[in-house]
């Protein structure tokens, strides 16, 4: 059973009105960029931060947990981190550099926000490369190390007597500003046909009461049949 067919038999278990929302949302979402969180320990910006990547139809965060575990608020997030894959990085040592061979891996080109770099800015950063956007800790940033390992850095212009923007503020500007202009460019952000019917399978599971089960039962008559 192919996860079309799979998704086309969960989805009868879905209502109209999520299975009209998976169709029209799914195409809006990408994996062209990313966002990388390194020790946030505040729930109420890690919270902001998710929310902000489900509404701007960002797929995937990636969260590096070394000194701080990385927590969410409910009354934040309204039901976004439903919605949005979460890769951790939790493991007793290594965990930053982990997550950026990973990402490298895959082609993302890792991008640092700072206050002291020069002038690429989310206005005129090129776009023609998957990227992935990393923020540090409230108090003091990204850390050295992934400062160190980063592509390339970027700073969101501020005109005022505060040297930072509060972290989860910095994500919204830069990722609201990069999206608006993804989606007015040329390059190919949609996520494939495959990746497609994976994410609203994915969804389905997670609104179907006891998807596993129907599956299970979905996949058993098909052998029966072909049996």
């Amino acid at each position: 059973m192919t996860n079309e067919q799979l998704y086309d038999r969960l989805s009868a278990f879905v209502s109209d009105n999520k299975r009209a929302l998976f169709d029209r949302l799914a195409p809006q979402r990408t994996r062209h960029i990313t966002v990388v969180l390194e020790d946030i320990y505040q729930a109420h910006n890690a919270s902001a931060v998710v929310r902000t990547a489900d509404l701007l139809g960002i797929q995937d965060m990636h969260i590096i947990e070394n000194r701080n575990k990385y927590t969410v608020n409910p009354d934040v997030t309204l039901g976004s981190s439903k919605w949005v894959d979460m890769h951790r990085y939790r493991e007793a040592a290594g965990n930053t550099m982990r997550c950026v061979h990973k990402l490298k891996e895959q082609g993302y080109r890792i991008v640092v926000t700072s206050p002291h770099a020069p002038e690429v800015t989310p206005a005129t950063i090129a776009l023609d490369r998957p990227m992935a956007f990393c923020f540090g800790t409230e108090l003091t940033g990204a850390s050295e190390e992934l400062m160190a390992n980063a592509d390339m850095q970027l700073r969101i212009p501020m005109y005022g007597f505060t040297e930072s923007y509060n972290i989860s503020v910095s994500a919204a500007i830069v990722l609201y500003t990069v999206m608006e202009r993804l989606r007015n460019s040329t390059v190919p952000w949609q996520l494939p046909h495959e990746q497609l019917l994976d994410l609203k399978l994915a969804w389905a599971r997670k609104v179907v009461h006891s998807a596993a089960h129907l599956e299970a039962h979905f996949r058993a008559g098909e052998m029966r049949e072909q049996g």
